[in-house]
């Protein structure tokens, strides 16, 4: 199975554009989140060689700006889609998707999106002392599981415990934001040691997870800690 970066902060080289916020193409045909802007996206998907005609399903990891502004432009490109959104979502997110004709599918629960594909589901956390819901991918094979988040505002060690509570396997990577930018050195270095006992093989820190952060768990795992760049693809 396959991720390919299609947005993020940094870039294989300058062909790409670049930016605050992910967008990560699973196996050519899950979506996960849709970067700040529609044209950065859809710049990368073409100096990728993506078909947006292939893309099947798009996963919102939780609906603020920097994951979901790419989401208009694509639905009114590829009507039809299967949409997964988590029932917490906003009342002003849920009435601008009134406009496009997609297949809303409340994420309530962990649930299967396409083989060795699945959603958490709905995880609720806080962010900034407010009500957040945000779901995280899971793929499997036969290395094990890999977790990919979008922002990680619930908590990224919870949503590890929620994954291996719902699907016994090993954990071969977890990868995207982790939320850890108002995080102090000591609180960084316990999320990485509670990773190392949860078994935790191989990281792709990046986004919101914060400059400090990823230089902890590249000192911690070293050639375990995977760069995720625009126009990278990772094979798990």
């Amino acid at each position: 199975m396959e991720i390919k970066i299609l947005f993020d902060s940094k870039g294989l080289n300058r062909k790409f554009r670049m930016g605050w916020g992910v967008s990560y193409l699973i196996n050519g045909q899950v979506l996960f989140d849709t970067a700040e802007r529609s044209n950065y996206l859809f710049h990368n998907m073409d100096r990728m060689g993506i078909n947006i005609s292939d893309i099947k399903s798009v996963v919102i990891s939780h609906d603020h700006w920097d994951h979901t502004n790419g989401l208009w432009d694509l639905l009114k490109e590829r009507p039809g889609l299967d949409l997964y959104v988590c029932p917490g979502f906003s009342k002003e997110f849920r009435k601008r998707l009134e406009k496009y004709k997609c297949n809303i599918i409340e994420a309530k629960s962990f649930m299967r999106i396409a083989d060795g594909i699945y959603t958490t589901g709905q995880i609720e956390g806080t962010y900034h002392s407010d009500y957040i819901a945000e779901q995280a991918l899971v793929l499997e094979t036969d290395r094990g599981l890999t977790i990919v988040t979008g922002c990680a505002h619930p908590g990224i060690i919870k949503i590890v415990e929620y994954v291996t509570d719902n699907i016994k396997n090993n954990i071969h990577l977890i990868m995207g934001g982790f939320h850890l930018l108002d995080k102090t050195a000591r609180e960084i270095n316990n999320i990485n040691n509670k990773f190392k006992k949860l078994g935790i093989e191989n990281v792709g820190p990046t986004h919101c997870t914060g400059e400090e952060a990823i230089v902890i768990f590249k000192e911690s795992y070293k050639v375990n800690c995977i760069d995720v760049k625009v126009g990278k693809t990772i094979e798990v």
